[in-house]
């Protein structure tokens, strides 16, 4: 495990503090539940004050790009099984 990891799995804020066996040593007052809760909306918020959100021109990209990757799929997997069915019929005889 990394240094940094002990750090990260921590509550937002507190550092962790190290002890002679490696693991990260409990602190020694635990938050209250809506202590935790009111933790949880701060750093939800904060996450998403960092989402960038696309421009109507880039979402109309995106879209057209999805949907003609999913007909060509479409279109494969439709190829695949129509000749998966006629090699059936073939050596089953039908």
């Amino acid at each position: 495990m990394s240094d940094s990891a002990p750090v990260a799995a921590s509550d937002a804020g507190e550092p962790a503090q190290r002890t002679g066996g490696g693991k990260a040593a409990r602190p020694e007052k635990r938050r209250g539940l809506f202590a935790r809760i009111a933790l949880f909306v701060r750093q939800v918020v904060a996450e998403l004050k960092k989402v960038v959100r696309p421009t109507r021109s880039e979402l109309v990209t995106y879209t057209s790009v999805v949907l003609v990757f999913v007909a060509v799929v479409m279109a494969f997997v439709t190829l695949v099984d129509l000749g998966i069915g006629k090699l059936t019929f073939w050596v089953f005889g039908g």
